[in-house]
């Protein structure tokens, strides 16, 4: 369904792009998501139905100060975890925090929080950009880049292959040797990564070495984005769809404007690192004739870039079946469970939400 000609002035589509993202902008690009600019943790609201919320915030502002000396450690406090709930304002002397818990319980929030309040140099990326980074930089110049920074904050830490594994033991144990401290966060306690995906004893190997440097900090709660959302993702008919690309190019924004099955073929053609760069200057993505995905591998290449739109919080409408019904196969009762389950939360989310102007 070709949208109309008034529309069409102000639309573009995403498979047109093809965007190359260089070692030194992806650099520049660790840093927090726009709309966690001024994330801290006296904006953190905690639900009071879960104590463990305000206990990670209060663990997170202690560990985000100018701290002594941390004893050596290992990452994640594996098979000692720390219950919040029963302790809720003591700090931690190992070099990481691990903050694990489900979707929408605020993990980014205060991971970002914690980044704001940490004084000196300091890098935010999700766990995607970093391992991107040692791929433009190559190992060395990556650890070049990093080295010395005070913190470095890793979001969504999802393990899909051992050999992910393995570069990131590396690169977490080589930075906390020389000082630098980390938190990262995950819907996946870090004894569970990788669970259902794949049988590796290296990958167990690597998780044992890892272990002894973060406190793991267990977030208990609902998803704060479908407390005022029910049902599926928000589809449009064919009318309504003009209309939206007409009523974005009334607004002065722009819409794109793009087939489904186009998208998620072009997917396959650009670097998850680089789905940021699709998204350059647009105010609304528009998606005609969403249907069912079956393919693994185009399931979790539109996983990634739809977390890239909702860091940039671009409002999402679209034809065909629900955005949130997409995942089908039997994907939902696999080892990414926990990925789709969190990407169709930020769909409803993104198909209810205001046009970006």
């Amino acid at each position: 369904m070709p949208a109309d000609s008034s529309a069409q002035h102000s639309s573009s589509r995403l498979v047109d792009r093809r965007p190359d993202i260089s070692g030194a902008e992806l650099v520049a690009s660790l840093v927090p998501p726009p709309q966690f600019d001024h994330a801290s943790f006296d904006s953190y609201r905690p639900d009071p139905e879960y104590p463990s919320q305000a206990a990670a915030r209060d663990l997170l502002r202690s560990f985000g100060q100018p701290q002594q000396q941390a004893s050596r450690g290992g990452f994640f406090g594996f098979g000692r975890k720390k219950q919040m709930a029963d302790e809720p304002s003591v700090g931690t002397t190992k070099p990481g925090v691990y903050l694990d818990g489900g979707f929408g319980v605020g993990k980014t929030h205060l991971l970002a929080a914690t980044w704001h309040a940490t004084p000196g140099r300091k890098y935010f990326g999700t766990f995607i950009q970093f391992t991107a980074l040692v791929g433009a930089l190559g190992y060395t110049g990556a650890v070049n880049v990093l080295q010395g920074a005070k913190l470095i904050c890793i979001d969504e830490f999802e393990l899909d292959d051992p050999g992910d594994t393995m570069l990131m033991t590396r690169l977490i144990g080589d930075l906390t040797a020389t000082g630098s401290r980390f938190v990262a966060t995950s819907n996946t306690p870090p004894n569970a990564l990788g669970e259902g995906r794949f049988a590796a004893a290296d990958f167990m190997r690597e998780i044992q070495a890892m272990a002894d440097r973060f406190e793991t900090v267990r977030i208990d709660g609902v998803d704060y984005r479908q407390r005022d959302i029910t049902g599926e993702a928000v589809v449009l008919s064919d009318d309504a769809y003009r209309f939206a690309l007409a009523d974005v190019a009334a607004s002065g924004a722009r819409m794109t404007d793009d087939d489904f099955s186009q998208l998620i073929a072009h997917l396959a053609t650009v670097h998850p690192s680089s789905y940021i760069g699709l998204l350059s200057g647009v105010g609304c993505i528009g998606l005609r004739e969403v249907h069912e995905l079956t393919d693994q591998s185009a399931a979790l290449r539109f996983v990634a870039f739809i977390d890239r739109v909702y860091d940039a919080q671009i409002p999402i409408r679209s034809t065909g079946v629900p955005l949130t019904s997409v995942f089908g196969g039997g994907m939902l009762d696999g080892g990414y469970r926990k990925k789709y389950l969190r990407c169709m939360s930020r769909l409803n989310a993104l198909t209810s939400s205001e046009i970006v102007e």
